[in-house]
């Protein structure tokens, strides 16, 4: 039987909390053609003029807050989940970041020197985005062809609305949502508008109506802002939240250009003007709590609905190690193998 194995992948992280360090990490992460998609003098320019000079400051001082003992969150759980994953399984898994450590030619060379012939390969991304899910995918690929050509592989494809990880979602997220709270707000990192049309095969129909998202068209196999929408209806049904009790919004937006909204930190200072005062958040397209859950939404984000006038606001934690989650992933591989 041919040697199989598989290869967990997620974003990744700093090395340390050092300015060197998050400067080395944003600049591998921001120059990626997927990310900042303009063209490479453009994309250049504006990396290596306007942001390295001064984002790898603020950014290191935003690590630090969640820095822990064992390191970055996001490697610390991803390694954690790879072991228990690991557990139940006959197969190697291996684990790997699309930027940063552990890096994805190491993993590919371990798993060549083991002998693996057949990869199944998981991006950690529930949504299609060419700046997520595209990217680790593209660069496994590339590294495949590079070190081991014979090697093959099959894909997980976005899960938002596999059942397993609908009912993970929910089990990890029931118990903070109480009859007292007066929305639960899904929020979703933000990507350029132009992200949704670029990956419209038709160039017809992503952004062209207000409810584009609502009819069905094959562009929605690619479309980050239709799968976050069901991603949201498939848990309020399971939940059973009463209709309007659940917002949408988007963070962590990058550059001035056009991107989804509405965003979170303005739906954050907008909510007790309108007498919703008291909150739960979830971030369903995070699946391990990172530098855009637990600073910019647990602890800015936070501040900023309280200084406006909420009154309670509570975080609802990524999946990251919950045991219905890593059923899920053990399911999905159990699957294919």
């Amino acid at each position: 039987m041919p040697r199989k194995a598989v290869l967990i992948l997620n974003l990744g992280s700093p090395d340390s909390t050092s300015v060197a360090d998050v400067r080395r990490y944003l600049k591998e992460f921001l120059l990626d053609e997927r990310v900042i998609d303009s063209a490479p003098l453009v994309r250049n320019l504006l990396v290596r003029g306007v942001i390295l000079p001064t984002r790898p400051k603020r950014t290191a001082a935003a690590y630090k807050k969640i820095w822990t003992a064992e390191g970055s969150p996001l490697i610390a759980t991803s390694k954690n989940v790879q072991k228990k994953v690991q557990k139940r399984v006959d197969v190697p898994v291996e684990l790997a970041m699309r930027y940063g450590s552990p890096s994805i030619p190491d993993a590919v060379s371990r798993l060549k020197n083991q002998g693996v012939e057949e990869l199944f390969i998981m991006p950690m991304y529930p949504h299609y985005a060419m700046s997520s899910y595209e990217t680790v995918l593209v660069r496994v690929q590339e590294e495949i062809r590079i070190q081991a050509p014979p090697m093959t592989w099959t894909v997980l494809q976005p899960f938002y609305k596999d059942e397993d990880y609908i009912s993970a979602l929910v089990e990890n997220s029931s118990s903070y949502i109480t009859g007292d709270l007066d929305k639960v707000l899904f929020s979703f990192h933000g990507i350029p508008e132009r992200h949704l049309r670029k990956a419209d095969s038709s160039h017809a129909h992503c952004l062209t109506t207000p409810d584009c998202c609502n009819v069905c068209h094959p562009a929605q196999s690619t479309c980050y802002r239709h799968q976050c929408f069901e991603t949201v209806k498939s848990v309020t049904r399971k939940l059973g939240l009463p209709m309007g009790k659940q917002s949408i919004s988007f963070q962590s937006r990058l550059t001035r250009e056009p991107w989804l909204r509405p965003f979170t930190d303005h739906v954050l200072k907008e909510f007790p003007k309108q007498g919703i005062k008291r909150i739960a958040v979830i971030c369903p397209s995070f699946v391990a709590d990172c530098l855009e859950t637990l600073e910019e939404i647990e602890m800015e984000g936070r501040k900023e609905f309280l200084a406006a006038g909420g009154e309670y606001f509570t975080m609802i934690p990524c999946l990251n190690e919950h045991p219905a989650w890593i059923s899920m992933l053990v399911n999905r591989i159990q699957d294919w193998a």
